[in-house]
């Protein structure tokens, strides 16, 4: 066979554009067509036309420009009716891609093949006992605080001189004397020494038909009450009611056959005038040590005591009280 002229040499020696040119004109040099390039017979660079692959762009003829639609963007290429959109590739279709069969979730329970939502009864219960260890928590600790808060207290009640150990005994010992009734006596029931003697002529005595015990202002004259069911040892306080006129007046306490350290106060509290006995009855009160069970007390006129004095009634409170 005898070689022709078929063009270019080589591949790489077509010149697509030697028609411009005169020597590829004088080579039959042809505008570009879709067969190859200028020169006749010369090697083709159009891939053959097979069966698009999906998944890959299809590319526009050369010096065509793709038309865009509405607000610049490129048009959605439309695939046949039945058949796969080009431009998308489903993982089935590619070399190794998921399998299609759909995975039935596995539950245990029933309900067509649904699975089970998460444990909601095991959560709350969770939630529910947190929150109960966190209450118990707080109540412990409250607890404790208050426990603290008494022992303190208790300490500063201690550290703070009360009001029973004043000179003045507090309202609440008051109340907590008066629910424990001691006994009371009058004039006549008390035993009489050293002249002393009852009578009734001057108005105003508390006692039963108005007796009282008077004649006491001569040393050795004396007032004796023997009581009984004291309920406990400790402090009392002793009144007396009486009456005496113009200057203040004293008597020597007794206490089981002991002088009290402290005097009975007669003391002219009604401010009544001299002699004037009606309008000075008043009462008084002392604060001695008594035992549980039976004990003496005694007032009497001693050397250096002013008796003056008309009495017609003592009795007892427990504790250190005023009235």
């Amino acid at each position: 066979m005898t070689p022709g002229n078929n063009g270019a040499s080589t591949p790489e020696d077509d010149d697509p554009f030697g028609y411009l040119y005169a020597d590829g004109q004088a080579n039959g040099a042809q505008p570009p067509s879709s067969s190859g390039y200028g020169y006749p017979n010369a090697v083709g660079r159009v891939r053959a036309v097979g069966e698009r692959q999906y998944g890959q762009q299809q590319t526009q003829p050369y010096g065509q420009q793709p038309s865009y639609g509405q607000h610049g963007a490129p048009p959605q290429q439309q695939a046949a009716y039945g058949r796969p959109n080009a431009h998308y590739a489903a993982p089935e279709t590619l070399p190794g891609g998921a399998s299609t069969t759909r995975q039935q979730s596995v539950s245990g329970g029933g309900g067509g093949g649904r699975g089970r939502g998460p444990n909601t009864k095991g959560l709350l219960i969770g939630a529910v006992a947190v929150v109960a260890a966190v209450v118990i928590g707080i109540a412990v600790a409250m607890a404790n605080g208050n426990t603290d808060d008494d022992k303190g207290g208790g300490d500063q009640a201690a550290s703070t001189p009360t009001a029973s150990a004043s000179a003045s005994p507090s309202e609440s010992s008051t109340s907590e004397a008066s629910e424990t009734e001691l006994p009371t006596i009058e004039a006549k029931a008390l035993r009489l020494d050293g002249g002393a003697t009852t009578s009734s002529d001057v108005e105003g005595a508390q006692a039963g038909g108005g007796v009282y015990v008077g004649n006491l202002n001569n040393v050795g004259a004396s007032v004796t009450w023997t009581v009984n069911g004291i309920p406990e040892d400790g402090a009392y306080t002793l009144f007396a009611h009486y009456s005496t006129p113009g200057e203040d007046q004293s008597m020597t306490v007794t206490v089981n056959g002991k002088v009290f350290g402290t005097k009975m106060p007669l003391k002219n509290y009604a401010q009544a005038p001299q002699g004037d006995f009606v309008k000075g009855w008043t009462t008084t009160y002392v604060w001695p040590a008594l035992t549980k069970g039976t004990n003496t007390i005694s007032l009497s006129c001693q050397d250096g005591d002013k008796c003056n004095v008309l009495l017609d009634q003592l009795w007892l409170k427990k504790g250190q009280v005023t009235k």
